[in-house]
């Protein structure tokens, strides 16, 4: 119980400071879209940042995280100190040396990675767009480096049970990027934008270092590349290289395959992406971000089955959250783009389109892919990296054929085709939830599965009512401005979900309630 206290109160934490982190992502897309709509420049720039999304996650991203936290935290909770910090500079030092050589690297190759990566369709026909996609990966790298380091800080804050700091740091690389936008674009156009990244990497990383600082963890340069820690973490992260690389090949295919399609369609893959990632961040990513340490604290004492119940007990918070979520997403998404983007200048009625029908298809799959997120964590707690890498890499090599398939099928049905990349990801991340519960059931003999299922159907019985409450309503306000639409159409079906939620007496509801009076009255 304590555990599973500890896990709420810093989940508690997270989902404040993601909420932070969301309104600032909110008001970046609003600026970003609003300034450069899904033309020519946005289309070049999110092309373009995929190469230093690619780098960071192989190297700094969840890859390293999932065997980095678990093994920093064990020498904590051991007592070894000074070993634990060890292995933090070591990996630092690590971090810095790789993402500076594979930065060096594709900047030097940029025409390449352009030509044959990212946009071969542009080469052919549109070397403008080409030439600025080429221009403005090479700006855009430098960030990969500073991200490296402040993901690994991340890290060890968490390992250390600080969560507020690293939460918010996505929310200053927001401030950088709308900064870009807002004081350099005027004069620089889509570069301000790319400046932007650079700054708000930056801020990234100075938003933490106070708080790693005040742990007295002195920095040593050194590789460690004999010391048995900095090894256990190569070896647990290897598995992992593989499967973030499989994930984030699958992306560089989808941006590939949507350059080929109209103007537009990888910014309406992008937009529709990020706007599914919103919830998923608020509700699976904080609960996920907050379990891994607990989870890995269990383990590292022989406490498996206090693990076991600290599990269910997220898995059933993120089921009774990212269910409403979902069907909340797809049926008020016009009303949310609309009222978040649409100006009639850069982002037009046909801009709207194009995101709307891409988040149709990633919403249905915001419930997969939280699933994910929890599973997962649990796996690197007990130090098996290796089993959803394996998941991982089935899952998105189907991701890779079925965009393939579905993105052809979309466009010889007079659909938009970006739309088919989007829903063969929410098939293909389904699948992987549902192996992973099933794996994970056999590791631990079992996960409750009774107490799962039942909030599970009492969570989508209450979803499908506050659903049809809400689609009544949006035929009532068709004439209304979609700013009515989106927040009454929100409200009501928040009132309702908990209302239903209420009648059929779902714990989570109380347990999220009884949390959110604590910290009001802490307040």
């Amino acid at each position: 119980m304590s555990a599973n206290r500890q896990i709420a109160r810093a989940a508690g934490t997270v989902m404040l400071a993601f909420l932070v982190s969301s309104l600032f992502n909110l008001i970046r897309g609003i600026v970003i879209l609003r300034a450069f709509g899904t033309g020519m420049e946005s289309d070049a720039f999110y092309s373009a940042n995929r190469i230093p999304e690619f780098i960071f996650n192989l190297v700094a991203g969840g890859a390293l995280a999932s065997a980095f936290i678990p093994t920093f935290t064990t020498l904590l909770t051991h007592g070894k100190k000074e070993s634990a910090w060890r292995l933090a500079h070591s990996i630092i030092n690590l971090v810095i040396a790789i993402t500076t050589l594979l930065a060096v690297f594709a900047a030097i190759f940029a025409p390449q990675v352009v030509r044959y990566i990212l946009a071969p369709e542009w080469f052919l026909n549109n070397p403008q767009k080409f030439e600025l996609t080429v221009q403005l990966l090479r700006l855009l790298l430098p960030s990969t480096i500073i991200f490296g380091v402040s993901g690994l800080i991340m890290g060890i804050l968490n390992a250390h049970q600080s969560f507020l700091l690293p939460a918010l740091a996505p929310s200053m690389y927001s401030l950088g990027m709308i900064l870009g936008v807002l004081v350099l674009a005027p004069s620089l156009g889509i570069f301000g934008l790319a400046w932007g990244v650079i700054l708000g990497a930056g801020l990234h990383l100075l938003i933490q270092l106070p708080k790693l600082l005040r742990l007295n963890g002195k920095y040593r340069l050194i590789f460690g590349l004999r010391d048995p820690a900095v090894r256990e973490v190569g070896m647990l992260m290897l598995p992992r290289v593989a499967g973030v690389a499989v994930v984030q090949i699958n992306f560089l295919v989808n941006t590939n395959l949507a350059s080929g399609y109209s103007e537009g369609s990888v910014t309406g893959l992008t937009g529709g992406f990020f706007l599914m990632l919103m919830p998923l961040m608020f509700i699976a990513q904080a609960i996920a971000t907050a379990s891994l340490p607990t989870f890995s604290a269990q383990v590292a004492l022989g406490k498996k089955d206090e693990m076991r119940a600290s599990l269910v007990v997220a898995l059933k918070a993120v089921l009774f959250l990212s269910i409403p979520a979902s069907i909340g997403l797809v049926l008020l998404r016009f009303p949310l783009i609309q009222t978040l983007y649409q100006n009639g200048e850069a982002f037009t009625s046909e801009s709207t389109q194009l995101v709307a029908w891409a988040l149709l298809w990633y919403g249905i799959g915001l419930v997969g892919h939280s699933v994910v997120e929890i599973i997962s964590r649990a796996f690197y707690a007990l130090h098996d990296t290796r089993t959803p890498v394996m998941v991982g890499v089935v899952a998105m090599s189907l991701n890779i054929l079925l965009s393939i398939l579905l993105g052809g099928l979309f466009q010889r049905i007079g659909w938009m085709p970006h739309g088919g990349l989007a829903l063969a990801n929410t098939i293909a991340t389904g699948l992987e939830s549902g192996a992973l519960i099933f794996l994970m059931r056999r590791r631990l003999q079992g996960i409750d599965g009774r107490n799962v299922l039942r909030i599970l159907w009492k969570s989508l019985a209450a979803a499908t009512i506050m659903g049809l409450a809400v689609v009544w309503f949006l035929q009532t306000v068709v004439n209304q401005p979609a700013w009515i639409a989106l927040f009454a159409g929100a409200g009501l079906g928040i009132v309702v979900f908990v209302f239903i939620s209420w009648l059929l007496r779902v714990e989570e509801l109380k347990h999220i309630s009884q949390l959110f009076l604590q910290r009001v009255k802490r307040q």
